[in-house]
């Protein structure tokens, strides 16, 4: 069997300050949990969890303890990036262990995960990479030429065509520029959408995960939830730059859910 590293994405918990507290009449933790007791039950093991951003819907010290404390009992390694949503400072002050932290650059095999904030400030949804962010990718790829890349970012940098448009990353032809300037650079990996995304540009596949809790109904040019599962997504990386990834998602569909058009 050919050997590869597995890449558990997880994104957009919307984790609430209390455990019980529901967004849209969703319990979006238990659902988390779910996600993880779902994946770890019928995969086994994974060489690292991916989690891209909005980890906590109102950051708070209560609800990032307790997503530390879940993550930690997976005993495997996990990297957090920032959503639109998240206090990123509280996050890196407090999921700041050795199996959980909030690292930028990974490597993996033959492979490098390079990690970005893409949060725009002045608590807006919408996004943007700094130029300071725009470097950190170059550098990253110019020390270490001989290794394929993997960039996650929580962001969307390609259009759905729906109501998410209005707050993918600001920039995103300077982020695209950079990803055709350097070929080892396979694939993107994002949050935010609430959906999936499989799109190739080139020789780079850009990918988009469903939440661990409601997704947004596709190509809705309006705010819309919808009752689809929530999901997650698997990635493979093999030591010869192929990517196979796929989403799974639980079985049955989304109980709780108060649909309206006022946001989240």
């Amino acid at each position: 069997m050919t050997a590869y590293t597995s890449i558990l994405q997880i994104t957009d918990m919307h984790i609430l300050p209390g455990p019980d507290d529901t967004l849209l009449g969703v319990n979006t933790e238990h659902y988390f949990h779910a996600i993880l007791e779902h994946a770890f039950a019928n995969y086994q093991h994974f060489d690292l969890i991916l989690v891209t951003g909005d980890l906590a819907q109102d950051p708070c010290p209560a609800s990032y303890l307790r997503i530390l404390n879940r993550l930690e009992a997976c005993n495997t390694p996990c990297i957090c990036l920032p959503g639109n949503h998240d206090d990123y400072d509280l996050m890196q002050q407090i999921l700041n262990t050795r199996l959980v932290n909030c690292r930028k650059q990974i490597s993996m095999e033959n492979w490098q995960l390079i990690c970005l904030n893409s949060q725009k400030p002045g608590d807006v949804p919408e996004g943007r990479l700094s130029q300071q962010e725009l470097l950190f990718i170059e550098d990253c790829l110019i020390s270490k030429p001989d290794r394929h890349a993997l960039i996650a970012v929580h962001h969307h940098c390609l259009k759905t065509n729906g109501f998410m448009d209005t707050m993918m990353i600001e920039n995103s032809q300077d982020f695209l520029a950079i990803i055709n300037k350097y070929p080892q650079i396979k694939a993107v990996t994002t949050g935010h959408i609430h959906q999936v995304m499989d799109i190739t540009i080139g020789t780079v596949r850009v990918l988009g995960a469903p939440s661990t809790c409601f997704q947004f109904k596709p190509e809705s040019e309006t705010f819309s939830v919808e009752t689809a599962a929530p999901g997650y997504r698997l990635i493979r990386l093999y030591a010869d730059g192929r990517l196979e990834s796929e989403i799974i998602r639980l079985p049955g569909q989304l109980k709780g859910l108060q649909i309206n058009n006022q946001g989240y």
